[in-house]
């Protein structure tokens, strides 16, 4: 596939042309969780916005108190977020042998719930907290434990400024009272299990991710634009190593130039179409 044209945009029936008979690694984007209720940054209707990095997380405090008292609110949104038919598909397609497993750049862990076995998450899980000085993994709802202890009645009283977003953020103006909780083991710097912008994606899951798309027939890229290396890079390796790359997504992404097949789509509809085809 050329490096500057793209494919042009095909239909469902292409889609289920190229994949009929080979295996699949497919690898998703907030594109598909937004029928459960997650909002995606990046589609074509999503407002503009600006992703706390990990330098504004461990280098101001007042950066990393306004990102925990946002997402002291936002986690529990996600928390109660269900798949929607897309992830169910996948599963589906992995229990009958069509799908060799998922690699996401979500968080939401909804791919799991769904009953996908072979999942990567490549950016972290929101439901996990990490120590940067000692490395003490805790659950996210024993910190919130935590946090509610310090701020009683802080997540009910900014309820009305709340706009979730994917990374189980929330927007909320009124965080400079807000009291940020330590590490229980060694008084540290504690953060989300999640990648930030600005930070790396462990080398162990970026090799075992790259394994996932060798071993696989055919890449398909469901709900991302693409837009960020720790997904694109994936495109690339397959289309350079001669594995056939789809995307269904709602509009271009940076990775249609290495597409045999790209379909404007929503993701729930065109993966169950899938499951029930392949």
């Amino acid at each position: 596939m050329s490096d500057t044209l793209p494919a042009p945009a095909g239909t469902l029936a292409d889609l289920i042309d190229l994949l009929q008979g080979r295996r699949l690694t497919v690898l998703t984007g907030a594109g598909v969780s937004t029928d459960s209720g997650i909002p995606d940054y990046r589609g074509p209707d999503s407002p503009p916005r600006n992703p706390m990095t990990f330098q504004q997380f461990t280098g101001d405090e007042r950066f990393r108190r306004h990102y925990w008292a946002r997402n002291h609110v936002g986690w529990r949104h996600v928390h109660r977020t269900q798949p929607n038919a897309g992830h169910r598909a996948l599963a589906q397609m992995e229990r009958e042998g069509t799908l060799l497993g998922v690699i996401t750049q979500n968080v939401d862990l909804l791919h799991e719930q769904a009953g996908s076995r072979n999942v990567i998450d490549l950016h972290g899980r929101y439901d996990r907290v990490v120590c940067l000085s000692c490395r003490t993994v805790v659950s996210r709802s024993e910190l919130a434990d935590r946090l509610d202890q310090l701020n009683p009645g802080f997540a009910d009283e900014v309820v009305a400024d709340v706009e979730i977003a994917p990374d189980a953020d929330a927007v909320v103006e009124r965080t400079s009272h807000f009291v940020v909780a330590d590490c229980a083991v060694c008084g540290g710097m504690l953060k989300p299990d999640i990648v930030y912008f600005g930070e790396t994606v462990p080398r162990e899951r970026v090799e075992r991710a790259y394994a996932m798309v060798d071993a696989a027939d055919a890449l398909l890229v469901a709900g991302s634009s693409l837009t960020v290396q720790s997904g694109l890079r994936f495109v690339r390796h397959a289309a350079q190593t001669g594995t056939p790359v789809a995307i269904v997504n709602r509009g271009v992404t940076r990775g249609d130039r290495y597409a045999t097949v790209t379909l404007h789509a929503g993701t729930s509809e065109t993966l169950s179409a899938l499951a029930d085809s392949l």
